[in-house]
C-alpha cells in the first residue's frame, strides 16, 4: 500500500511539474453567447459552415448567419521559464570519497554466501534436572 501510495505520489508530483511548465493555447468561437466549437490543437471553425444549417426559430437580437454577434477568444497558458538548474560539478575530494563509498559498500555484501557460521550443527547439551526447581528459585 505504501508503494502503491508513493508511485501514485511520484506519478501527480511529475505530471504538476510538465503541466506547469509547457504552454498551450486553447481558441474558443462563441455564437449569441453560447460556445459553438472549442480547439486546443487546431483552428476554430467558424458559423460560416453552419450558415446553410439555420433554424428559423433563431432570435431576432443574435442570429446564426449574423457575423457581428459571432466572436473569437483565444485563452493562452504561458509555461513556466523560471526552474532552477542544479549543476553538479566533481572536485577531487568527492571523486574520492565516491570511489571510496562505492568500493567498501560493492565489498560489503560480496562473498557472503562462502562463509560458514561455525555454530550452526551445534546442539545445547540435555539437561537432566532442573536446576531451578532444585533450589526452590522460582521466578513470579
Amino acid at each position: 500500500m505504501k508503494r502503491l501510495f508513493h508511485k501514485i505520489f511520484a506519478f501527480t508530483l511529475a505530471f504538476a511539474v510538465l503541466f506547469s511548465t509547457t504552454a498551450f493555447a486553447a481558441d474558443m468561437h462563441f455564437c449569441c453567447d453560447k460556445l459553438v466549437d472549442l480547439a486546443v490543437f487546431r483552428k476554430v471553425k467558424s458559423c460560416d459552415e453552419k450558415v446553410k444549417q439555420q433554424d428559423e426559430k433563431s432570435t431576432k437580437e443574435c442570429s446564426l448567419g449574423q457575423k457581428d454577434c459571432c466572436s473569437n477568444q483565444t485563452f493562452v497558458k504561458q509555461g513556466e521559464d523560471n526552474l532552477k538548474s542544479d549543476s553538479f560539478e566533481l572536485d577531487a575530494n568527492k571523486v574520492v570519497f565516491l570511489k571510496a563509498f562505492f568500493y567498501t559498500n560493492v565489498n560489503l555484501f560480496q562473498g557472503l554466501e562462502l562463509k560458514t557460521v561455525p555454530l550452526i550443527n551445534y546442539y545445547p547439551p540435555w539437561i537432566e534436572r532442573d536446576i531451578l526447581v532444585l533450589h526452590e528459585t522460582l521466578l513470579i
